[in-house]
């Protein structure tokens, strides 16, 4: 039995007439007819009475109808889902992020994907960079929200959003009367920071302006979150060097300053090359388009280009 038997048996019991319905679904009168046919000897039981001036549908007939009806609407359905499917429209994404993102770039992103996509399921998961870089290996996440840079050549990356760092500062301290700092003014202070292994690429980036300003950041105390460590910031046990976009974070006691000539940290989504693939394209759909979303909500507003 196929769709378009039951395409003619449904026109033929609505226009009660071979020659209309036959009109209606394109085909000649005589097609119809062999249709309808091969469809009674298929199912074992008339199911349309014949005369000369109109067309009855038999007690099996109007109960066929039902069904007929349903199986079309059910394969349209099935058709569409499919179609959202390929648009990345349906179906489940999970995305690691790193912690810090939490605080800025994630919730515009997720927003901004939730009211395009809302048949998608988002399972968010908060990890290290390399711990994303592991699940993406092992297929545990779909795409991975990070700095740069990522090392493993069967990854791809693309820059969402680059942010200066700032200086933050006890409320009290005496820096915090400027306006602006130099990178050296903090040459004397005590830092409180991550964990090298935790955030390696920040980390070293840090020191690594720090050094050409001719000093090594003197780190009195260690703390793996954020609102930890500007917690202790706020305790006066040392500065601290975020991202721009964690000012948002206010917390009382902590002032942040902006740093002349501060280096530019690029956040980056990262997903898994496919074998053959390339790029986003090599991704599925439902990654295509968060990559497309996510970029839109931060790109632009961000200085980095699609």
């Amino acid at each position: 039995m196929e769709l378009r038997h039951l395409r003619h048996f449904i026109a033929l019991a609505e226009e009660e007439h071979f020659g209309r319905a036959a009109e209606r679904v394109f085909v000649v009168q005589q097609a119809l007819s062999n249709s309808i046919k091969n469809l009674e000897d298929e199912v074992g039981v008339p199911l349309v009475l014949r005369t000369t001036r109109r067309v009855q549908l038999t007690p099996a007939g109007r109960e066929f109808l039902v069904g007929a009806r349903e199986t079309l609407a059910q394969a349209a359905q099935t058709v569409e889902r499919t179609r959202r499917a390929a648009r990345g429209e349906v179906g489940r994404l999970t995305v690691g992020f790193v912690s810090g993102l939490a605080f800025g770039g994630l919730p515009e992103i997720v927003r901004a994907f939730r009211e395009l996509y809302p048949n998608v399921s988002v399972d968010l998961r908060e990890l290290t960079a390399q711990e994303q870089e592991a699940g993406l290996r092992g297929g545990q996440i779909d795409v991975g929200l990070m700095l740069l840079p990522v090392r493993d050549p069967g990854l791809d990356a693309r820059p969402l959003w680059r942010q200066p760092l700032v200086a933050a500062l006890p409320a009290g301290h005496p820096l915090a009367r400027k306006r602006r700092l130099q990178i050296g003014d903090l040459s004397d202070e005590r830092f409180v920071f991550f964990p090298r292994h935790l955030r390696a690429t920040y980390f070293d980036q840090v020191m690594r302006w720090c050094a050409a300003a001719g000093f090594t950041p003197n780190v009195v105390q260690e703390a793996i979150e954020i609102p930890t460590l500007l917690s202790l910031v706020a305790a006066g046990v040392g500065v601290f060097l975020p991202i721009a976009f964690f000012e948002r974070l206010s917390l009382p006691g902590v002032v942040y300053r902006p740093l002349e000539d501060a280096p530019l940290i690029d956040i980056v989504a990262v997903w898994r090359r496919e074998e053959g693939g390339s790029g986003p394209v090599g991704s599925g759909p439902i990654v295509r388009a968060f990559l497309g979303v996510a970029q839109e909500a931060l790109g632009a507003q961000a200085g980095v280009s699609p």
